[in-house]
């Protein structure tokens, strides 16, 4: 039986194999090249995780919080280097938490 850590270990050299993290890595270093936007995006970052925070603790993020969120979300994807490296960083998040439902599934049956 192969250890479980070897394994993990071989899901990320395969995920580093896969278009998806490339097209994320490329992204990410157009985005560390340009020290004003990845500071944009990392403001951009801060404020979503301030409003997932909200309202996860069941309480309602007022309009004129949400107007500011949505201005810069414009501001953040009318930059097409930024845009590119959100998308490519949702859609690895995505097979991540994929793989992670697959393991939660396996883990429960």
């Amino acid at each position: 039986m192969q250890n479980v850590y070897d394994i993990a270990r071989d899901l990320v050299h395969s995920l580093k194999e896969c278009d998806q993290y490339k097209n994320y890595k490329a992204a990410k270093a157009k985005v560390d090249a340009n020290e004003d936007l990845a500071k944009m995006i990392n403001d951009f970052t801060e404020k979503g995780v301030e409003l997932q925070t909200l309202t996860m603790s069941g309480q309602t993020p007022d309009e004129e919080t949400l107007s500011k969120y949505q201005q810069l979300y414009a501001v953040v994807m009318g930059d097409p280097s930024a845009a590119e490296y959100l998308n490519a960083q949702m859609t690895l998040s995505q097979i991540v938490t994929e793989i992670y439902q697959i393991i939660g599934e396996a883990l429960n049956e």
